[in-house]
Formats: C-alpha cells, structure tokens, sequence
C-alpha cells in the first residue's frame, strides 16, 4: 500500500509539474520574445556603419572648419568667429549670426565649450 501511495504521489506531482510548465510556457516564450525585439530595436537604430558625428566647439574651430557645417559658408563662418566668444550654441540665433532654419540643422553638430 505504501508502494502504492508513493507512486500515484510521484505520478500527482509529475502531472502538476508538467501542467505548470505548459501553463507558464507562452510566458516565458513571450518574455524572450520582447527581449530578443528590443535588441533587433536597438541594432536597427544604429545604422550599419555609421560614424559617430564629433562635435565642433564655436568657441575654437576655424573658419574653415565652420563652413563645413550645413547651411553655414564663408560669410556666415567668418560671422561665428568674430561674434566670440559664446555662453551657448543658441546664442548664434539670438544674435542674428544665423536663421533658425539653419540652427536647426547644426544645432546636434555644435558646442559652446566655455575656457
């Protein structure tokens, strides 16, 4: 009899074992799943690649390196130098040195390190 009580008891907890598991399984798969899809996000941000862009300080780069920025040529380079030294990149829209059509499209490019 006790044979008997033993093996329905080891039978009983391999069911609810086995029950659990297939119960919890798409749980834990869907877990994995968004994991796994994050990291897929992830290396889709990045492009492939892709160089970081370092940034040009205002307050020390050359006219020359300046006028490689988009939007910003000879003139408004020379402008940049001479209205130096600036307490922040926006100060070049506040003082009229540049549209901010064009700010906008430097303004992740640029610093104002301050000495």
């Amino acid at each position: 009899m006790k044979k008997l009580l033993a093996l329905f008891g080891a039978v009983f907890a391999s069911l609810a074992l086995a029950t659990f598991a297939a119960d919890n399984a798409p749980l834990a798969g869907q877990h994995l799943a968004q994991k796994d899809a994050k990291k897929v996000e992830t290396k889709a941000a990045e492009p492939k690649g892709a160089k970081k862009v370092e940034l040009m300080d205002i307050n020390s780069a050359s006219e020359k390196e300046l006028a490689t920025l988009p939007g910003i040529g000879d003139a408004r380079a020379k402008a940049i130098v001479k209205g130096r030294p600036y307490k922040g990149k926006d100060e070049l829209v506040q003082k009229k040195i540049i549209p901010d059509k064009v700010y906008g499209e430097i303004k992740d490019r640029i610093i104002a390190k301050q000495k």
